[in-house]
């Protein structure tokens, strides 16, 4: 089989899966972490929480106002300091440590 032939195949797989013809084989679900309201929860400025994750405010101010989703790395550490408030705390006495 040749690529062309594996696209024509993979498309017309999703046609079949779309009507619900066929059901699909694996199915990716993600959380998307809600930035406002972790930072909420942990009662620190926009300006404190990006400086302890090592990024602009800009960033986190995008992120709360759903103009943009963290992604990589950064939605897993945000998802884990939901969880475990505590890792957000490490990471700002190392950023004051390093200060």
């Amino acid at each position: 089989m040749n690529m062309f032939d594996d696209l024509k195949s993979s498309l017309e797989e999703a046609v079949e899966i779309s009507k619900g013809d066929v059901k699909a084989s694996r199915q990716a679900n993600y959380k998307i972490a809600d930035v406002k309201a972790i930072r909420s929860q942990l009662q620190v400025s926009q300006v404190d929480f990006a400086h302890a994750l090592g990024m602009s405010v800009d960033t986190v101010k995008s992120w709360e106002s759903k103009r943009r989703n963290p992604t990589g790395l950064a939605a897993k550490v945000l998802l884990t300091i939901e969880e475990e408030p505590i890792l957000y705390h490490a990471l700002a006495q190392q950023s004051l440590d390093k200060a």
